[in-house]
């Protein structure tokens, strides 16, 4: 069952058993538009930081309100399918809002993992998953990597 796309009630219904069994559940979560060694590097971090790794992906809707028009590159299916897919990730939920606040409220992980250039202040769901009794970590980013310099280099820009 690893590596599996759900909806957010599935997610929660886990959850509920993953906390039951004592298991450790990590959150992350972005566009992840063209998957690289970045993203790779951040998903296998966050693993570490748990037993269960769930990544929250924004839906096409909202990458494009994120990011502006031509994105996302890569339907949400196809970028779900592809994180669904990697070793260290064991569930994917689309969401379709702007910000992954609802999701992080709903499943509450015990561990909310970002990179760190996010300022601790702006990560989305902080205050929700400590006044949970859970805690937020701010991985590594290898450098000069990004989705956004990956399409300015392909577009010639």
């Amino acid at each position: 069952m690893e590596g599996m796309v759900r909806s957010l009630s599935e997610i929660v219904e886990e959850r509920r058993g993953w906390k039951e069994a004592g298991r450790t559940v990590v959150f992350t979560n972005g566009c992840f538009d063209l998957l690289h060694p970045g993203h790779v590097a951040l998903f296998e971090a966050a693993r570490a930081e748990g037993d269960v790794l769930v990544v929250g992906l924004n839906s096409d809707r909202s990458v494009a309100a994120l990011k502006g028009a031509g994105r996302p590159l890569v339907p949400e299916a196809e970028r779900a399918e592809t994180l669904a897919a990697l070793e260290a990730v064991d569930r994917v939920v689309v969401y379709d809002e702007d910000t992954p606040k609802e999701i992080i409220t709903a499943i509450l992980p015990d561990v909310l993992v970002k990179g760190a250039d996010w300022a601790l202040d702006a990560i989305v769901g902080r205050a929700e998953v400590e006044a949970a009794g859970g805690r937020v970590v701010r991985a590594e980013i290898v450098p000069d990597r990004s989705t956004t310099s990956m399409v300015a280099r392909i577009r010639g820009s």
